[in-house]
């Protein structure tokens, strides 16, 4: 029994310190292997036999020499992304994205599927039937590490159950179990926000900072949460839900029960459903009507963004209104957990500095004065396919071990 302890240790080892060389090879590459042992105080014979490892599993190949201080040249070593790839699946109410994607989160292939409003059992097997058919056209499904899924809600992402997701009616959903069982893939399960959080680090440019908050604005609100340089994510996963803080005392009722939460008034559907109520209730005269030549089904939130960025009167005034309740729940965050930045996404962010410049102004205005001097807030750095390189970087952190900063 000592003895099969001990070979279970060694081996637990073993496999954090492959994971540590290989972390340290992607940051750090072109690398030789003494460097190596030097950066993570390791010995010489640990790296020599990793990297024999990594280079036969093809994540790791060697490019030239570096230079000598006296002897052989070393070897320098490279991160290689492109041998294996990773299948990224971003749920949210109204589409699921499906992705083949390198290690280093580039876009080979991909797919979006509208949900048609399904929900609990009908979703999930939409879900699966869809990444099974996705899998179908994968020719290299042998170098393939793994299905990387992200959902808002709350997630037990060691389990790889979806615990709530009150919007698409999905409550202790064992995902990543049927996942695996419908395609005998290794699958990994996380929440959007906490995805995004490291995409940030892995592929962003924010990966200095220890202490952040990464809000995604979209059919609900979530956050994602890095404490000391780790994921906060709370008792039973449930850190994070931003959108379920109240800011309208006696509100709008919330699905969740509440009333007046954050998510009904700067989600996207209480953006359209503002803009469709003064068109078609006040007779409003705007832009936007003629953008989408009078059909309201056509107006999207790019339709929205490019309304505000021309100036357009009730543009403006509703993104006011959704700063100054999205300014509340940041500026009670602020004070209760002391960020150092916090990053934004979602498509009504996109290509909106107006957005950005009004919120860190109302911000500015409501915090105590100690912290006035300290609002930092940013659009994410991942671009448009943010989504896709949140799934990507929790495989990588889940299965490669790779270290955040």
């Amino acid at each position: 029994m000592m003895q099969r302890k001990r070979t279970g240790d060694l081996r637990l080892i073993q496999e954090l310190n492959r994971s540590i060389i290989l972390d340290t090879i992607r940051k750090n590459g072109p690398i030789s292997r003494s460097e190596i042992a030097k950066i993570i105080f390791v010995s010489p014979t640990t790296v020599t036999s990793a990297v024999a490892e990594l280079i036969n599993e093809g994540l790791v190949y060697e490019d030239g020499v570096g230079n000598s201080n006296g002897g052989r040249k070393p070897v320098l070593l490279r991160f290689n992304p492109s041998a294996h790839s990773i299948i990224g699946v971003s749920i949210t109410n109204s589409y699921i994205k499906i992705a083949d994607m390198n290690l280093e989160g580039k876009i080979i292939r991909k797919e979006v599927h509208p949900t048609n409003q399904y929900q609990g059992y009908d979703i999930i097997q939409l879900i699966l039937d869809k990444v099974e058919l996705f899998l179908s056209n994968k020719l290299d499904i042998v170098n393939c590490q793994g299905i990387s899924i992200i959902t808002p809600g709350i997630v037990d992402a060691e389990k790889g159950v979806i615990t709530y997701n009150s919007k698409l009616n999905l409550y202790d959903i064992p995902l990543k179990q049927l996942m695996e069982e419908k395609t005998n893939l290794p699958t990994f399960v996380d929440n959007d926000a906490n995805a995004y959080v490291l995409a940030e680090n892995y592929f962003g440019l924010f990966s200095k900072f220890n202490d952040l908050i990464y809000i995604t604005i979209g059919d609900g609100v979530g956050s994602g949460l890095m404490v000391n340089g780790s994921i906060y994510r709370g008792y039973r996963g449930s850190s994070g839900e931003i959108g379920h803080t109240s800011v309208v005392p006696g509100g709008i009722r919330c699905e969740c029960g509440n009333k007046g939460c954050l998510e009904n008034y700067v989600n996207w559907p209480a953006i359209y459903s503002k803009i469709v109520s003064a068109i078609m209730t006040k007779g409003r005269d705007t832009n936007i009507k003629d953008m989408v030549s009078n059909d309201l089904n056509k107006i999207k939130p790019n339709i929205f963004v490019q309304a505000v960025n021309k100036g357009d009167e009730l543009a403006l005034e509703i993104l006011e209104d959704v700063v100054h309740n999205l300014a509340i729940a940041i500026t009670n965050t602020m004070h209760f957990f002391n960020p150092e930045v916090i990053i934004l996404s979602g498509d009504i962010i996109q290509d909106n500095p107006l957005f950005l410049k009004s919120l860190n102004e109302q911000v500015t205005q409501k915090v105590i004065t100690v912290l006035k001097k300290e609002v930092n807030i940013h659009s994410t750095s991942l671009g448009s396919e943010f989504q896709l390189l949140g799934a990507a970087a929790v495989l990588l952190h889940w299965k490669f071990k790779f270290q955040i900063n």
